[in-house]
């Protein structure tokens, strides 16, 4: 998964617009896939660093919990109804999400672009 992630921060850089959107993002995010957590920590939009887990030093603003199964189905080419979005996830009861809510909803567009790139890679989890 840590290549993943990897792979989504080299294609953030090719994608001018995304970089646009996330010019005010400098945050630390966790995501945490059942018992295994990824902080990925962003600097004005670039994903600059990710970091396994668990790790109780680490600070983060908001978190997206969920299951490995339900990210993979999120990452489907076209995904069903309810594994579309990162709320989408949320209301069917697949995923939580934690910390500062206000930051990921200033930052709402930029977050899930980011993580539809996932959509897109031939890296393996």
């Amino acid at each position: 998964m840590l290549d993943k992630w990897t792979a989504m921060g080299a294609a953030l850089e090719a994608r001018a617009h995304l970089l646009r959107l996330g010019r005010l993002f400098s945050e630390t995010v966790l995501i945490q896939l059942g018992e295994d957590e990824y902080y990925l920590t962003f600097e004005k939009g670039h994903l600059v660093d990710v970091t396994p887990g668990p790790s109780r030093k680490t600070p983060w603003r908001f978190a997206l919990r969920t299951d490995a199964e339900a990210l993979e189905a999120f990452w489907q080419p076209i995904p069903e109804a309810g594994f579309h979005d990162v709320f989408g996830l949320v209301k069917i009861g697949r995923a939580r999400v934690d910390g500062d809510i206000l930051v990921l909803v200033k930052n709402l567009r930029f977050f899930k672009e980011f993580l539809a790139l996932g959509r897109d890679m031939e890296v393996s989890a």
